[in-house]
């Protein structure tokens, strides 16, 4: 009976001592960062920012169901002559955070605008999902987009 009284106990000073993951916080931090994202991608370069928020080991599928790995991969498939002239943006419609706080991903609408040589836009749009990851430094980047 002792021993079942002192297990009960930890039992408990262990669940006490576990902290809760605050949902709420966590999305207000990634909806910040997928609007900083976005923000540098326009004001910078998509290289650029695709680079800094990649996971050294992110994934994106592009056209064609290609996949591009790894970070460097991602900032050399944006350094193309194609995509010195585009404007993206987008708007996270959902957020879901893992119950662990270590894991989210978004989805929702994107807008790319690209302009051809003799000034015409050409705009296509579509659905981006992206899968986030806390990193050792509490930082969050993208593994998936």
């Amino acid at each position: 009976m002792k021993s079942a009284f002192v297990i009960f106990s930890l039992l408990m000073i262990l669940t006490s001592c576990t902290s809760k993951v605050n949902k709420q916080q966590l999305r207000i931090e990634i909806l910040n960062l997928e609007n900083a994202f976005q923000q540098m991608a326009n004001e910078k370069s998509l290289a650029e920012a695709f680079y800094l928020f990649a996971d050294d080991n992110a994934v994106i599928k592009r056209e064609n169901d290609t996949l591009i790995i790894g970070k460097e991969n991602i900032k050399a498939y944006y350094e193309q002559e194609r995509f010195e002239d585009v404007e993206l943006t987008w708007s996270p419609d959902f957020v879901e955070i893992s119950d662990a706080g270590d894991m989210a991903f978004t989805y929702g609408k994107y807008v790319w605008k690209s302009w051809e040589k003799n000034g015409d836009a050409k705009e296509y749009t579509g659905i981006f999902h992206t899968v986030w990851k806390k990193q050792p430094n509490k930082t969050w980047k993208y593994v998936w987009d």
